[in-house]
């Protein structure tokens, strides 16, 4: 870093920060979640047999079964493309219902459906938890508006944790190839070592909050990071030039902080690191994010350094912010 954070805050104090984000609504947040090693374990009626074998299984003969159980699980490998760690679990009753009385089969006017629940644990590639986002629906055709590539589930989310505290939205899935279909008796610590499928879900998010950049008289708090100075018009960026800005919404930290809580006077070394994967781009291209960092003494507001990418053209550039794939509005900085 060219200067410390507490020569930034006072230049921050200086430039009269206003803490109003500069958008009002964040735009579409799209999570596209990819899973292998998925295997799908089937209920035999049996508890005591349940995890006894280290074998590969196959599936019982009455799996098909009204009311029988399935639980799925598979290793969250990867998040828009990024890669990651985590766990996908789906649980399913079986009701296979259809429109016409069929003995075995479940009456009714949704062909198919079972009632699921699935939780996705999301980390990153080093372990660090992200978060947890929770659906409930049916394994049926998606819904109404759900995303174009979406082939199957009309799924609710009902929540998360950490920087996906609150969220709404839907869930669908868009591929799945060659889950592996299991007996319950197969012991689950064997999954990895015989394999199983892959497949992708999609999450159409609505977060109850998102990152904002704040504004400050002159607008964006976008600033040069040689002299504290603000990013005008009159003093453009430039192509390669490392940037700070100060931002909102970048939820959850290490050390963990108490909600509500201002970050704590800046001590070397034990800066407030954000817990969730941050991007910034510039024109649509990744920038190098140097750090993001609570903002001593301030409530909700984050440091962001960040280096523009060589080879910008000059005029003005579109800068965009995510924080944990939730984006927040687009700004405007002028580039020379």
């Amino acid at each position: 870093m060219n200067h410390t954070l507490r020569t930034l805050i006072v230049a921050a104090t200086c430039a009269a920060f206003c803490v109003t984000g500069l958008g009002q609504t964040p735009p579409v947040t799209i999570l596209q979640v990819d899973a292998e090693n998925t295997v799908v374990y089937y209920d035999l009626g049996d508890p005591c047999q349940f995890a006894t074998s280290a074998a590969m299984t196959t599936l019982p003969a009455n799996f098909n079964d009204v009311f029988k159980r399935s639980i799925l699980i598979g290793d969250i490998v990867a998040v828009n493309g990024k890669r990651v760690k985590g766990l996908f679990l789906l649980k399913q009753p079986l009701l296979r219902a259809t429109p016409t009385l069929t003995p075995g089969r479940a009456i009714g006017d949704v062909p198919g459906v079972c009632p699921t629940e699935v939780q996705f644990f999301i980390q990153q590639a080093d372990g660090t938890p992200i978060g947890t986002i929770v659906t409930v629906g049916a394994g049926t055709l998606p819904p109404p508006g759900a995303p174009t590539a979406a082939t199957a589930y009309d799924m609710v989310v009902v929540g998360g944790t950490g920087p996906f505290l609150g969220v709404r939205g839907q869930h669908s899935r868009v591929r799945v190839a060659n889950t592996r279909l299991a007996s319950m008796t197969e012991d689950p610590a064997y999954r990895r070592v015989h394999g199983g499928g892959t497949r992708t879900e999609i999450l159409h998010l609505i977060p109850m909050s998102w990152p904002e950049v704040l504004a400050v008289p002159t607008g964006p708090a976008i600033f040069h990071a040689d002299d504290f100075s603000p990013v005008t018009a009159e003093k453009p960026a430039r192509a390669g030039e490392l940037l700070v800005m100060s931002v909102s919404g970048l939820g959850p930290v290490r050390p963990n902080l108490d909600p509500g809580k201002p970050f704590p006077a800046w001590q070397a070394g034990k800066e407030h690191i954000v817990n969730s994967p941050v991007e910034v781009t510039i024109n649509g291209k990744a920038a190098q994010v140097i750090n993001a960092l609570g903002w001593p003494g301030m409530n909700n507001v984050y440091r962001v350094d960040f280096r523009v990418p060589e080879g910008t053209a000059a005029g003005t550039a579109t800068l965009g912010l995510s924080v944990a794939w939730i984006n927040g509005p687009e700004v405007k900085v002028p580039v020379k």
